[in-house]
């Protein structure tokens, strides 16, 4: 269920950038003023902006349908495994425990052989 809503929210998150990016600006409307021949577009003399501000509205509330969607999914999922990954305080206290290359200690020896110089 996840896997679906997930791939219809990047579809959607996809079209409301192209869709985005077809709009035209504000100051676009100024040039076809002048005798830009408005009328003889494909959505009318009214032009495409306010079928393409509707239809930007609808997908951006669809895309925060399917991010409510997502986040409930994935809130629902911590709550059914709430210590997946997380280790106890012991085992944590164990860990801190044990040596660092930091720590100064002479008595401990290095496993590593040592590289030999060329002069030797």
């Amino acid at each position: 269920m996840q896997a679906i809503i997930l791939m219809i929210h990047v579809a959607l998150a996809i079209a409301l950038v192209a869709l985005i990016l077809l709009q035209q600006g504000k100051g676009a409307e100024a040039g076809a003023s002048f005798g830009g021949g408005a009328s003889q577009t494909v959505f009318g003399s009214r032009g495409s902006s306010s079928f393409l501000a509707t239809l930007t509205g609808v997908l951006a509330a669809a895309f925060f349908v399917t991010s409510l969607g997502l986040a409930y999914l994935a809130s629902s999922q911590a709550d059914s495994a709430p210590d997946v990954g997380i280790p106890d305080a012991e085992v944590v206290e164990q860990q801190n425990s044990v040596p660092t290359l930091d720590d100064s200690n002479d008595q401990q020896h290095n496993a590593a052989p040592a590289l030999e110089e060329e002069g030797q």
